[in-house]
């Protein structure tokens, strides 16, 4: 009897085996390109501002860097990481923009366009620049193209 009783709360007492994740599909969010600059300020798409960039492999690490806002994602910023590193030209996913007044230096500059940074506003340093509207349209059409931007 004694034996009959464990084995009955050993299967009512024994934890069900874990269910894998339930996968549901979501369609892409669809990110939205704006340009409205005005240096008032606030950080706003078209404008590049420094902020602090983690590191993609140790996010506990990073330094501050210009960051060309391009839209909006509800109270946060949607930026692209810039490089005055020269060994960017002609990498893929990468485009010269040249130099320009968010470089004190006035050293050419590449943007990154496959790491879409989400920065709260409270995060920007500071504004560097408004980036030209050519520049910004040549950034635009190539995200369109190849990333799903509208």
């Amino acid at each position: 009897m004694a034996n009959t009783l464990r084995t009955l709360l050993s299967k009512v007492t024994r934890p069900a085996k874990p269910r894998p994740p339930r996968q549901i599909p979501v369609p892409r969010r669809t990110r939205h390109l704006e340009y409205s600059p005005n240096l008032d300020g606030d950080a706003d798409p078209g404008e590049i501002v420094w902020t602090w960039v983690p590191y993609e492999d140790d996010p506990a690490q990073g330094k501050d860097r210009p960051v060309l806002v391009v839209g909006r994602n509800g109270y946060r910023l949607l930026g692209l990481m810039l490089s005055s590193q020269a060994d960017r030209d002609g990498q893929r996913n990468w485009i010269a923009l040249g130099p320009g007044g968010w470089d004190r230096e006035a050293r050419p500059s590449w943007i990154r366009l496959d790491r879409v940074l989400q920065v709260d506003e409270r995060g920007i340093r500071r504004e560097g620049a408004i980036l030209d509207q050519l520049l910004f349209d040549r950034v635009a059409a190539k995200l369109r193209a190849d990333y799903g931007w509208r």
